[in-house]
């Protein structure tokens, strides 16, 4: 398996603390990146299941026990054949072991879909169920040196796919071939499941279409995710093509300056809504109040957007930036009608400042 499986067993037994600490008998974890913080690899549709005592339990697909052996250090393994089987095996579980409080996570990510909290719902009717995402996130929100190591690879890597993106954005070429591009060179270098958005149009999260092309003058904006080892980093650049005209350069001008601006501001035991307030006041005072996207940052890991999600969950632009979180800088476009200008990387907080990954 990648990594030490010491790693990921001390992860387990921190959940188990908190899970008994909040009354909680067990959790069953279904989102993916959950998961794979725990059990040290990528596994599609996972199933989970952490008791607040004792050794965890994995449901895999009949056939698939013996490569999961060697991809995780858990060695409680079962296979199904039927979904059928897998359910009740875990309501089985839940039973056996005489629980009445279940952990579940209300995430917004793959295999986290509300279907499955219904058919659980139906299935343990007598259980209660607890929301664990603040007590997963809490945990993932600060790294340790080995998913530090993780990022900076990738950052390496998104940074090549950067230069690939550079390289290729022409006049005529479609969003979706840039992206093309890009994700072969990242997959080369070992990412895994990157991702990459292009836009050539004001559009904030961009997925590449193959109709829009990029214009004789004009700006185009590239975003990467580029993980190793299941983590991620993630950078974004406007890139000049011809002669846009005066208020796109003069965007990009002001965005350098706001990006500058976070930098300075951000630091721990800062609160990131503090940052906030003081980019908007900057952005206003430039003349782009009306083109910033409130957002500045957002955290890295095993997402490429996680906690604190201060560009969509407005609560979280309350949390103060702590050492070893794992931060972009700076998140939010300036939307003007050329287009959307970002500059995006992805920084290590440390005491002593930002270290830059991208």
């Amino acid at each position: 398996m990648r990594g030490d499986p010491e790693v990921f067993r001390k992860r387990v037994e921190r959940f188990q603390e908190l899970l008994r600490k909040n009354e909680i008998d067990g959790a069953v974890i279904r989102t993916l990146s959950s998961f794979i913080y725990f059990t040290g690899t990528k596994w599609l549709r996972p199933s989970l299941l952490i008791p607040a005592k004792g050794e965890p339990v994995v449901y895999v697909v009949k056939g698939e026990a013996e490569l999961f052996r060697e991809k995780s250090w858990i060695e409680n393994v079962v296979e199904f054949q039927k979904v059928e089987d897998m359910m009740a095996g875990v309501v089985s579980w839940i039973h056996r072991n005489g629980m009445s409080r279940v952990g579940l996570e209300f995430g917004i990510e793959r295999d986290a879909y509300l279907i499955f909290l219904k058919i659980f719902e139906r299935l343990n009717p007598s259980i209660e169920i607890v929301d664990v995402l603040e007590l997963t996130m809490g945990m993932r929100m600060i790294k340790d040196e080995w998913e530090l190591d993780n990022i900076r690879k990738a950052g390496k890597i998104a940074a090549n796919g950067m230069r690939v993106a550079e390289d290729v954005i022409k006049p005529g070429l479609s969003e979706l071939e840039i992206a093309a591009e890009v994700v072969r060179e990242l997959m080369l270098n070992g990412s895994e499941d990157p991702k990459v958005y292009v836009s050539v149009t004001p559009r904030a999260h961009a997925e590449p279409f193959r109709d829009l092309k990029v214009p004789e003058n004009g700006i185009v904006t590239v975003v990467i995710g580029a993980d190793w080892n299941h983590y991620y980093a993630n950078m974004a650049r406007t890139f000049v093509v011809g002669d846009p005209g005066e208020r796109a350069k003069r965007a990009i001008e002001v965005k350098e300056e706001a990006y500058r601006l976070a930098l300075e501001e951000t630091k721990v035991g800062v609160p990131i809504n503090a940052v906030e307030k003081k980019l908007a006041s900057f952005f206003k005072e430039k003349g782009f109040g009306e083109a910033y996207i409130a957002g500045y940052t957002h955290g890295v890991g095993l997402l490429i957007e996680e906690p604190p999600i201060a560009t969509i969950v407005v609560p979280q632009r309350a949390a103060k930036v702590q050492e070893n979180m794992v931060l972009t800088v700076i998140h939010s476009p300036l939307m003007i009608p050329e287009g959307a200008i970002k500059h995006e990387d992805t920084y290590i907080v440390k005491r002593n400042g930002l270290e830059r990954v991208t």
